[in-house]
């Protein structure tokens, strides 16, 4: 052949990040030597990032069915029923490795991915939400990191027009070396009308549309499937380049689109580019397909089909649509200024079969590549996880005051009004309830005209991961699901972005299996099934992993979004209550490393019975309209929660309390164990807020009244509402500014 491809052999194979043994089974099921494009393709497609080869065994036991869910996982996103006939779509995936080489591209081109997966199943996307992980505040690249990535999202999410209404950020040592950008979208679809990744009819056209293709992103998903080293900084040319105001032409002519009959199936061309959205479409659909590289669309010259098929350029799809339909949907696209292409059709052969410049470069069986590898791999308990479980003894402070403010003003607990402020939150005029409470709340107008109300929220704390992986997660599971009952919502369904670090070593391997088990168990035990998600192995730096950090994204439903509840309180004379009861454990909190500078102890345990009830209690109390406020104690403990509900709304409003239990003032203040909110009522409203939690079955004590200028905890603090105002507020900023 005219075409001069290097010589596959098996140490090239390594150099793909294939071992000896997947070389192997791929010339088995070849029977032969692959073309160079062809072992670009099998690298790809069985490289941990696209395959789940070591996680693929214990996602099986997640639940991902319930009355609601209308599709799972496997598809581009998962859908929910939110009645009406409409449907909630959404997702939330990693930009890990490429947002810590290039922080601005690659968290903007996380932004831009997950808003075409959404949009991918037909729905209009209407919110988006991150969740953030940086090392410590004085690490010497924490600062640009923060920068580059707060600076990415907002780029594309801005310029696409999709508000960002909320998400998650933290801080710790563990990812010094790894950052975490995960990225959620949240669309509204009607629900007869989902379309999915499938090349269904034979003969029926495959499409190419968006923008041209380039050499950026070749090897993305290889380069996410392994660790980084000294030389990781230099991989920029990985890093895929983001284009938001084309993506916005595409979100709007795919749209315009789906309004027809015309379409069959539609793929994103994410983390592999031609290769996964080809694959996937005809292993789907039990199919085959036929592309001609030459008509792919690209924008540098002397491109080979490997870097055709590899490439991870942005805002490209690829469709099926019906036979003699090519024609109107070549108008959609060109009215909308993209790029169209006729790249090839759709056979019952159930093989891609690559074509270029009139030769054969691939001829692969589509089902193996998309079905990629399962791996059982070793799992073992570390040796060093009793050790860090032992709390021992914590002196108390000589100052809780000081100890209260150092809490409140570190970066993890502290406002991040500098971060969502370079948002734009209020665009398409759907957002009710922005940034800085519990749970953010959007719009959505119903067929007949009301107008109901989807919260949503992103959590986990990873310290309490990597003291006990297992409990970890149910309790990311568990705040996600208080924060959104704070809202007023009832809890509907999880999207999840699983962070771990090399699965191929067994103590990773224990902590992703025993957090999987974990999140399985508290889905199941709360009524939240899970229907899309993202797994994020070897992120770590030169042998050290970040704190096991499975995300937890979930959405939750009002039926009248006028239901919606912020966390703050309003003014003066309102009664502050406690649903549920406070406990001194204080393993894994944020007192303990920020006052005494330690990473310890078991994590908070969680009661699921007593969990529910209080969720049932919070939401009872919603419905029924006598909440003014609800703040969930998280990070920080219920000192930190009851600062925040008096700096963080728009007015400072102070408070006088009495917290009666018999426990060590710093215990009782800065503990995070869960199962707790913190409510805000109206003085006439107290009768029947009790009686209301007492059917729900969960405790409520009132605590005192709000007014004044100063936070007072009789017997244990009294500080002006001013200074914590003052290190709240500006605790993050001093990062940056």
């Amino acid at each position: 052949m005219a075409l001069s491809e290097p010589a596959v052999t098996i140490e090239l194979a390594r150099e793909h990040g294939l071992s000896d043994a997947e070389w192997d089974r791929m010339l088995k099921i070849l029977g032969r030597t692959p073309s160079y494009t062809e072992l670009g393709i099998f690298s790809v497609m069985w490289s941990e990032h696209c395959s789940y080869k070591s996680s693929r065994l214990y996602l099986r036991g997640l639940p991902t069915e319930g009355p609601r869910v209308i599709q799972g996982p496997g598809e581009n996103a998962g859908v929910v029923d939110i009645g009406d006939g409409q449907a909630a779509v959404f997702k939330m995936e990693s930009h890990n490795h490429p947002s810590f080489i290039e922080p601005f591209q690659g968290a903007a081109t996380g932004v831009g991915g997950i808003l075409r997966d959404v949009f991918t199943m037909g729905a209009r996307p209407i919110a988006n939400l991150n969740a953030l992980r940086f090392g410590r505040p004085d690490h010497p690249r924490t600062r640009h990191l923060v920068e580059g990535v707060v600076a990415g999202i907002g780029f594309y999410g801005n310029c696409v027009g999709v508000p960002t209404v909320g998400g998650d950020v933290m801080f710790d040592d563990s990812y010094d070396g790894n950052i975490l950008v995960n990225a959620f979208t949240l669309g509204v679809a009607r629900a007869d009308r989902i379309f999915r990744g499938r090349a269904e009819g034979l003969g029926n056209p495959v499409i190419y549309v968006g923008a041209k293709t380039g050499r950026d992103g070749i090897h993305g998903a290889t380069m996410a499937s392994a660790e980084f080293d000294e030389g990781s900084q230099d991989k920029r040319p990985t890093v895929q380049v983001g284009d938001p105001f084309t993506e916005k032409l595409l979100l709007e002519a795919c749209l315009e689109l789906m309004e027809t009959d015309l379409l069959v199936g539609i793929q994103d061309m994410g983390a592999a580019g031609l290769t996964s959205s080809s694959i996937e479409m005809a292993a789907r659909a039990g199919s085959g397909i036929e592309l001609d590289l030459d008509e792919v669309p690209r924008r540098e010259t002397g491109m080979t089909p490997y870097e055709l098929m590899l490439s991870e350029s942005q805002e490209r799809m690829l469709m099926v649509v019906r036979r003699g339909a090519e024609e109107r949907a070549r108008e959609i696209f060109e009215k909308w200024d993209l790029d169209y292409a006729l790249v090839g059709r759709v056979t019952a052969s159930g093989r891609v079969v690559v074509r270029f410049e009139g030769h054969v470069v691939a001829d692969l069986p589509a089902a193996p590549l998309a079905e990629g590898l399962r791996y059982e791999r070793p799992r073992s308990r570390p040796p060093w996880q009793d050790e860090v479980t032992r709390l021992g003894a914590v002196p108390a402070p000589s100052d809780l005051a000081a100890a209260a403010l150092s809490v409140l003003g570190s970066p993890t607990v502290a406002s991040k009004e500098w971060v969502y402020r370079q948002y734009d939150t209020q665009v398409r005029d759907m957002t009710i309830v922005r940034p800085g409470a519990d749970a953010a709340v959007v719009r959505v107008e119903t067929p007949d005209g009301r107008q109901k109300g989807i919260a949503l929220t992103v959590d986990c704390n990873g310290r309490f991961c990597f003291l006990d992986p297992y409990e970890g997660a149910r309790l990311a599971v568990a705040e996600a699901a208080r924060n959104l009952c704070c809202a007023g919502a009832e809890p509907l369904a999880v999207t999840d972005c699983l962070n771990f670090g090399n699965p191929e070593k067994p103590e990773i391997m224990w902590q992703f299996a025993e957090s999987v088990r974990g999140l399985g168990d508290a889905c199941r035990a709360l009524g939240t099934p899970v229907v899309s998600g993202n797994v994020s192995f070897y992120n770590e730096t030169e042998g050290r992993a970040i704190f096991p950090t499975p995300m937890i994204a979930m959405i939750g439903l009002l039926p009248d979004v006028r239901d919606a509840v912020t966390s703050w309180w309003k003014g003066e004379g309102e009664l502050v209550a406690l649903l549920g009861v406070n406990t001194d454990e204080i393993g894994g909190s944020e007192y303990l490393k920020q006052v005494h500078g330690r990473i310890a102890g078991p994590p908070p345990r969680l009661d699921l019975a007593r969990e529910r009830a209080l969720q049932a209690a919070c939401l009872a109390l919603a419905r029924r309209r006598l909440l003014v406020s609800a703040h969930d104690c998280a990070e920080g403990g219920l000192l930190a929660c009851l600062a925040e509900c008096a700096v963080a709304g728009p007015a400072l409003v102070g408070a006088t309390l009495e917290l009666a239990d018999e426990l060590r003032p710093d215990l009782l203040l800065f503990a995070e164990a869960p199962s707790r909110i913190v409510i805000s009522i109206r003085e006439a409203d107290q009768a029947a807020a009790a009686a209301a939690a007492q059917a729900a079955g969960a405790r409520f004590a009132v605590l005192g009244k709000t007014g004044g200028r100063r936070l007072t905890l009789r017997n244990l603090l009294d500080v002006p509402v001013s200074d914590l105002a003052a290190v709240w507020h500006s605790g993050f900023r001093r990062l940056v500014e």
